[in-house]
């Protein structure tokens, strides 16, 4: 997922994606605000998990989302290993990755854990859009 190349944007195919389910998965209660305000924005249905445990019990009790945004740190499971554990359930959703780790080493194994792609912690409105348009092009 290239969320620096402008022609990425071009398509913006986001638009097919309108009422698809996300989940944002952040520790943060201010970043998992900020993650629902773009995907509200974007008209897509979302629901939060302050924790992976609770990311795996949605996915287990049999909701399913097109979309997972996941962040790395976060206490007792990080996303890294949740992001394993819902591959491992079967879990076809697009998982991005959301990280503010600047270390290589931890991204790349973030990204070896199933992630359909990473992005920094600091998203803006345009990554959003970037995501959502490789979201759609997924589910159309």
């Amino acid at each position: 997922m290239d969320v620096e190349t402008p022609q990425n944007v071009a398509g913006n195919h986001f638009e097919d994606v309108k009422m698809v389910r996300a989940l944002v998965v952040d520790d943060d209660p201010i970043v998992r605000k900020l993650h629902c305000m773009y995907l509200n924005k974007h008209v897509l249905k979302n629901e939060v998990a302050e924790t992976s445990q609770e990311a795996l019990d949605l996915f287990d009790s049999g909701k399913s989302f097109a979309l997972v945004l996941m962040d790395l740190e976060m206490p007792v499971m990080n996303g890294a290993r949740a992001t394993e554990e819902l591959r491992a359930m079967g879990v076809k959703a697009t998982i991005v990755g959301v990280t503010a780790c600047g270390v290589e080493k931890e991204r790349a194994a973030f990204l070896a854990a199933g992630l359909d792609g990473c992005v920094d912690k600091t998203l803006t409105a345009r990554a959003f859009i970037v995501i959502l348009d490789e979201l759609a092009l997924r589910v159309l």
